[in-house]
């Protein structure tokens, strides 16, 4: 998944086409825009050094990803193994690591674009918004964002699918092993571990 990861930077980074829509899909599509929007003005200022490039994007990434959620997605049945304190410290350090996993590719920006191609009601009231990242022909990359709404009404994004690859099905898997042989208490270790010093989980597979 750390070689997959990485195209969140750029999916984050680029400006979304116009696009015609109707009103039930236009708050989704409206966040991944906003989001793109914001990212990329942040990677074309030259005025800012990477780690300042890095910070901006992680406060852009935070304020329209729904942690809470998405960490309940990734450990799905074993959330309920976590005491409170230690889901509250998964959400710290899993959210760090994301931050870390991406953080390392903004200098990997090369003025792509990126196409929203489409959106699609999800089972349960979520939607995906479908979107390329256009480098030119059997180059463009696919990212899906599937968002949420929220208890005040906006919407928040939940998960990135890349080429077709789901960012949360991928960090289950990879820590569901973790958790089968050493528990909540372990994972939480390895990950304070790796945030520490920076490494990333390899990809399953």
């Amino acid at each position: 998944m750390t070689r997959l990861v990485p195209v969140v930077v750029l999916a984050l980074a680029a400006l979304a086409a116009p696009v015609v829509r109707a009103a039930d899909d236009a708050a989704p599509r409206a966040v991944v825009a906003q989001v793109t929007d914001a990212a990329l003005a942040v990677l074309r200022d030259n005025r800012l050094g990477a780690d300042e490039k890095r910070h901006r994007l992680e406060d852009i990434v935070y304020a329209h990803t729904d942690f809470a959620t998405l960490s309940r997605l990734v450990l799905a049945r074993n959330w309920s193994r976590f005491s409170e304190a230690q889901q509250r410290e998964f959400m710290d350090q899993f959210r760090r690591h994301l931050a870390l996993t991406y953080g390392r590719n903004v200098e990997s920006y090369h003025d792509e674009t990126v196409q929203i191609t489409g959106a699609r009601e999800e089972p349960g009231g979520d939607w995906t918004v479908q979107t390329k990242i256009v480098r030119g022909g059997p180059d463009d990359v696919l990212v899906d964002y599937r968002l949420r709404r929220q208890a005040d009404g906006s919407w928040k994004i939940i998960d990135f699918v890349i080429e077709r690859v789901s960012l949360v099905a991928n960090y289950r898997s990879e820590f569901q092993e973790i958790l089968s042989h050493g528990g909540p208490a372990e994972l939480l270790r390895l990950l304070a571990e790796k945030n520490a010093k920076g490494e990333l989980f390899k990809a399953p597979g």
